[in-house]
């Protein structure tokens, strides 16, 4: 399998976790206490996410000779894919057990049984990052 193919699989992998994400933590209400994700990260995993989507399958599709396709438009997708992988991993962090006298025990996860979904998603925002900026600096997309 071409590295080409891999970057147009993981492209829609991470549309797929950033709708997902919304769609899981952006209902009210919808964890309690630690596992509750502020609303501006939440919208900056979401419009970060949304540019970086759009700019990156712009660059993707176009012609090398056009703006859309050239470097500079490949760094903009990029930049915007690592602002959502990192956003990403910070709403992880309300995973980390909390210690204290006020710290609150945590509820389970909706969709699935504690951390698991999250982790497996963000984690491989991560590393389809990684491989996305690696195409990119090798010329291979």
């Amino acid at each position: 399998m071409s590295i080409e193919v891999v970057v147009y699989i993981l492209t829609a992998l991470a549309a797929v976790v950033v709708v997902l994400t919304r769609l899981r933590l952006g209902k009210e209400g919808g964890g309690a206490g630690r596992l509750e994700v502020g609303t501006l990260l939440l919208n900056v995993h979401t419009v970060a996410g949304v540019l970086a989507l759009l700019s990156w399958v712009a660059y993707l599709v176009a012609g090398e000779d056009t703006a859309l396709g050239g470097s500079l438009a490949g760094i903009i997708a990029l930049t915007f894919w690592w602002i959502t992988a990192l956003v990403g991993l910070l709403i992880l962090v309300r995973w980390l057990p909390s210690r204290g006298k006020h710290a609150t025990q945590a509820r389970e996860d909706t969709w699935s049984e504690g951390p698991g979904l999250s982790v497996l998603a963000h984690v491989g925002m991560l590393v389809g990052v990684l491989v996305f900026t690696y195409a990119y600096a090798g010329s291979l997309v």
